[in-house]
């Protein structure tokens, strides 16, 4: 992926601000696909809407799940690679409408988008371009009427859509109509933030591992689209910030028996935390709601759990940006009640509305009892959020100091929005 530290020259939208600050979403994978265990993508094997029967389904636990997780947003998997839509499309026979479901009456995605508004997440929704269904994909022409005619129907029938996440995954060489199906999608929805293709408002890291890499810029030359090549496409220069997509469990996105044995544990998933929104990236954090509809126990505890330790981590911060002085390059906290502090945590956000500055940064710190400044952490972009997590530490004093600017950048306009400091072991200790 072809990155940039010149930042100075572009800016982010205001929507796309938004989006850096909602940080972490859930993505749930739910569909025809969650009643055929060992199906996968791409296998042409035969299902029908008739086994597609969640006869408890409860967005409202999705929704309360998520929200208790700590997540902003959601985002749920309309109509997968396999071509079964989750509303009554008028557009196909594989959907919701030919099912036992509701006796045929029913439309997860209504009822997805009630429950989160009724729990104040931003609304996503997942529609693959690719559809191996589809007895016109292999006909560009007609599969874009298909496809402008049927996203369409999700566009203009439910209200404000947050976000409309194209998965690039089964659509190596195949040609759309981008300009055509934009067009259409942000006339209907001019808020609406576009994932991975067409013209997109912000961007696949490139791995479903949840790592970003450092540094993270938010500005790109290319970007990966799929899982399935190596091949990335290429941009005008522009600010795309990134989205770190990774499982709850380790095998399936869809549910499956087989792997209820596999749910990350807590420490990977803070692990996974710190390596995306610790770089400045916002984390996807998928789950498969299950036969009955519902988020499985387990995997919901452990959503939970993980949202009260990132709330538990983050809580009681030593000091704040107002308490830091600024001078020139550095900001300096000087302990004042107290001879010393212990710390293991400094987390830092630039103001990114003028755009991305600052390319290298250490973290300094006058040591108990006596001593000059040391320093402790060097990192690179700090971009929407860098989490410096360093080994626990006495300190009299504690000093950010800006290393190096991005090219183009005038030392002294980088803003800092936030500066934090913690000693996050001691609540782990609690």
């Amino acid at each position: 992926m072809s990155t940039s530290a010149a930042a100075t020259t572009l800016r982010p939208r205001q929507r796309q601000l938004e989006f850096q600050d909602w940080e972490f979403g859930i993505f749930a994978h739910f569909g025809i696909r969650t009643f055929y265990e060992g199906h996968r993508d791409w296998d042409n094997q035969t299902m029908s809407p008739q086994n597609f029967n969640p006869t408890q389904l409860d967005c409202r636990q999705w929704a309360q799940t998520a929200r208790e997780a700590g997540a902003k947003y959601f985002v749920l998997t309309a109509k997968h690679h396999d071509g079964f839509a989750l509303w009554p499309s008028q557009f196909t026979d594989f959907s919701v409408a030919n099912s036992p479901w509701k006796s045929g009456g029913g439309d997860v995605i209504r009822e997805f988008i009630a429950a989160c508004h009724e729990f104040e997440l931003k609304v996503g929704i997942y529609y693959s371009p690719a559809d191996w269904k589809s007895p016109v994909y292999d006909d560009p022409q007609q599969y874009d009427d298909y496809f402008i005619a049927q996203v369409s129907e999700l566009m203009d029938g439910y209200g404000p859509i947050d976000m409309l996440w194209f998965d690039g995954c089964g659509s190596e060489g195949h040609e759309y109509d981008w300009g055509r199906i934009i067009g259409a999608i942000r006339r209907m929805q001019p808020q609406i933030l576009i994932f991975n293709m067409g013209d997109p408002d912000y961007r696949w890291i490139g791995n479903e591992a949840g790592l970003a890499p450092l540094p993270c810029w938010n500005i790109v030359e290319s970007v990966p689209f799929s899982v399935q090549t190596d091949e990335t496409k290429t941009l005008v220069r522009q600010w795309l910030p990134a989205e770190c997509d990774c499982r709850l469990r380790d095998l399936n996105w869809f549910y499956e028996d087989a792997d209820a044995d596999t749910v990350k544990s807590l420490d990977e998933l803070l692990g996974l935390y710190d390596y995306s929104v610790g770089r400045g990236c916002n984390l996807l954090l998928n789950i498969g709601p299950d036969r009955r509809g519902l988020i499985p126990d387990f995997d919901a505890a452990r959503l939970r759990e993980f949202g009260a330790a990132i709330a538990r981590r983050f809580a009681n911060p030593i000091a704040q940006r107002d308490d830091f002085e600024c001078n020139k390059n550095s900001w300096q906290w000087t302990c004042a009640d107290r001879k010393w502090v212990l710390l293991d945590h400094l987390v830092a956000q630039e103001d990114l509305s003028q755009g991305e500055h600052i390319r290298r940064f250490a973290i300094d710190i006058l040591p108990f009892p006596h001593g000059d400044w040391l320093t402790i952490y060097r990192g690179e972009n700090i971009g929407h959020k860098a989490i410096c997590h360093f080994p626990t530490v006495r300190a009299r004093a504690v000093r950010l100091r800006i290393e190096e600017h991005c090219q183009g950048s005038t030392p002294g306009e980088e803003q800092l929005r936030a500066l934090n400091l913690f000693y996050a072991a001691s609540s782990e200790q609690a």
